[in-house]
């Protein structure tokens, strides 16, 4: 991977990757098209491995780190998908009952980074709770093609249902303090967004480059919302206009900041499409919000 450059890629090789990821284009027309940017050194094998994430070296918080309490349980979703897995975190030295975050990860359930993740927001000081969507079939299997195509076997409503149910009881567990908020990534944004919409007592919702409600649905938010959007991102920025015209027109309390040549994902630091200005910035405005709501 140390052999390409990300300013050697062409944009359109990361939003090939994008229709990819989003199963906009299946793994054949994936490499057919890829093939048109194999060019001088590059190889089709080289470019699709650069592409793909790197877990085990760009983990920020280790599973076993001694400053938290991180360990997997299960939550009922009855009317979703059963009994689901998810990762609870939490400061181990903590003394008081903390404000909750729910982290909802991408298209491809509970991977390695939305863990991570869930342990960078315990440590800031919150008690997190990572639910992993694809519990009924199995849970996460190990990598993220596997886990895309899995986790489109899933009905939809089922899936919000399952994230709706782990709000209600990370709201109720004995070390929260009954102020609980969400941050989604991709899919998960999208999450963040429907449960800013369905669930009254949401404390705050930061969506990452989120599938924007209907504009019909806007009235029903409570929940201040902090959106981050990438501006190579085309195809979910563009939806942010009308959703912000919804949001005046409604009253509602937002912020929102558009992160300039970043791409969709930037947050995820184990691929190309990471962006460490935009992502370390977007998450300490995410962090402060959190502070300000959930305290």
């Amino acid at each position: 991977m140390d052999q390409i450059k990300k300013e050697d890629i062409k944009q359109e090789v990361f939003d090939l990757y994008d229709d990819y990821a989003h199963n906009r284009l299946d793994r054949r027309g994936f490499v057919q098209k890829l093939s048109m940017y194999a060019v001088g050194g590059l190889t089709v094998s080289a470019l699709m491995s650069f592409l793909m994430p790197d877990y085990k070296g760009n983990i920020q918080i280790k599973p076993d780190d001694p400053r938290l309490k991180s360990g997997y349980i299960t939550y009922p979703s009855p009317k979703g998908g059963g009994n689901i897995k998810a990762l609870l975190s939490e400061p181990i030295d903590n003394k008081k009952k903390l404000g909750g975050i729910i982290i909802v990860h991408e298209n491809r359930g509970l991977n390695p980074y939305i863990e991570d993740v869930a342990r960078r927001a315990a440590l800031a000081g919150f008690i997190t709770l990572a639910p992993d969507a694809l519990t009924p079939l199995g849970g996460y299997p190990g990598n993220d093609d596997a886990g895309r195509d899995m986790q489109a076997k899933r009905d939809p409503k089922e899936m919000e249902q399952d994230f709706i149910d782990a709000f209600y009881y990370l709201k109720n567990h004995k070390d929260c303090n009954g102020k609980v908020g969400v941050v989604g990534f991709c899919y998960g944004g999208g999450i963040a967004n429907m449960m800013a919409v369905r669930v009254p007592e949401l404390a705050a919702a930061v969506p990452f480059y989120g599938s924007q409600p209907a504009a019909a649905d806007v009235p029903k938010i409570n929940a201040p919302l902090l959106l981050h959007y990438a501006s190579l991102d085309t195809r979910i920025t563009g939806g942010w206009p009308a959703y912000e015209a919804a949001l005046k027109e409604n009253g509602k309390k937002y912020q929102a900041f558009i992160y300039e040549n970043a791409n969709h994902g930037f947050h995820n630091d184990t691929t190309p499409r990471y962006d460490k200005a935009a992502a370390e910035l977007a998450w300490k405005r995410t962090i402060d919000f959190f502070k300000e709501h959930l305290s």
